[in-house]
């Protein structure tokens, strides 16, 4: 069951589009909270809150913070959100949205029918932290690309919640974003990856389209129960709709759990189970020992006839993160504790790069 404080708000902390961090107290424990002002409406010092403590107290991954729910402040607050879509539907904090598709949205005679992607190509990530790697990658390939973000809800639902998205968006390394699902805060807001895909083509004029979930991965050490599942379900969607999917594998030599070293079970189980369509899978051009474990990997669970591989030169993926200042983490680890992850991600990148050139050929 949920777990819930009230606390009085001691220090605000950060501030940014849709967000605020502060440091409250609780009797006379201090704590760190979030707030999406965007449903709580605004925050001052000295406010009382009621928080959702839920995930620091059972220790999850929640980045430390609890999360506002209501500020007693306030006697009523009204978002002034426009559209009739909810998201988050039939919970107290169901919130009311303007999905692109709607019959309400400028977009929806451009959306209508619309159902092709034309041959884009659709980088389907497997975690929040690959988005850096493959839009870096892009980037750093041709500053020209367009590139549209498409945050799924396998994980955190509100956009606002990723520092990485907020970074990426200032040094203009992603173009625009979309949420689709039950996320929500995007650019522009979609009922679901379909529909989210489509429009990062008709209404953003995508050239590359990234899909990954916000910031968090539920896992149960199982070979179907985690929400890396998704990855397949975004290629099937893509190759469905005339795009060029692409899957970043998500390699790990340095994380101490078996499962996910060398290829992570969460990559193989979706590129097995979930993907109904043939996809390009991006290889990193590792040493040769990490190469071998990792074409292993796809032989044996049969992946490497079900689909494409192709080896990419990732040795670019250091200089392109570099060139935006970029420092992202996975599990705690950087570049240097884990260059085949970053590497795998950049992979991805660069081949929906090379897509782009050899079309133009």
């Amino acid at each position: 069951m949920p777990r819930f404080q009230t606390a009085i708000v001691s220090k605000i902390l950060d501030t940014r589009k849709g967000l605020v961090r502060l440091q409250v107290q609780v009797g006379r424990v201090k704590r760190r909270a979030t707030a999406f002002v965007d449903l709580t409406g605004p925050i001052d010092i000295g406010d009382t809150v009621i928080l959702n403590t839920t995930g620091v107290d059972l220790g999850l991954g929640t980045g430390g913070d609890d999360f506002v729910l209501w500020n007693l402040r306030q006697t009523k607050f009204d978002s002034k959100t426009k559209g009739h879509v909810l998201k988050m539907r039939y919970t107290p904090w169901q919130v009311n949205t303007l999905v692109a598709e709607a019959p309400e949205s400028p977009h929806h005679d451009q959306l209508a029918t619309a159902c092709s992607l034309e041959g884009m190509p659709v980088v389907a990530c497997g975690l929040h932290s690959q988005l850096a790697p493959v839009a870096a990658m892009l980037k750093h390939a041709d500053p020209d690309l367009k590139l549209v973000y498409v945050m799924t809800d396998g994980a955190a639902l509100p956009i606002a919640h990723s520092d990485l998205v907020a970074t990426l968006e200032e040094r203009k390394v992603i173009d625009a974003t979309i949420t689709c699902g039950h996320a929500f805060g995007g650019d522009l807001e979609s009922v679901n990856v379909f529909s989210a895909l489509v429009a990062a083509s008709e209404v953003l004029n995508a050239d590359v389209t990234i899909v990954a979930m916000g910031p968090g991965i539920v896992g149960t050490a199982t070979l179907l129960g985690h929400t890396g599942m998704e990855q397949g379900q975004v290629l099937s969607a893509a190759g469905s709709l005339g795009g060029r999917p692409v899957a970043a594998l998500r390699i790990s030599f340095a994380d101490d759990r078996e499962r996910h070293r060398s290829v992570s079970h969460h990559t193989l189980s979706a590129l097995r189970f979930a993907t109904s369509t043939r996809c390009t899978i991006a290889v990193p051009d590792l040493d040769i020992g990490q190469l071998t474990l990792v074409m292993e990997d796809l032989a044996e669970s049969g992946i490497a006839e079900m689909h494409d591989v192709r080896i990419v030169d990732s040795w670019e993926t250091a200089n392109a993160l570099a060139a935006f200042d970029l420092e992202p983490t996975t599990m705690g680890r950087n570049f240097k504790d884990d260059p085949a992850f970053f590497e795998a991600a950049g992979a991805a990148g660069m081949l929906a790069a090379d897509m782009i050139y050899e079309s133009a050929e």
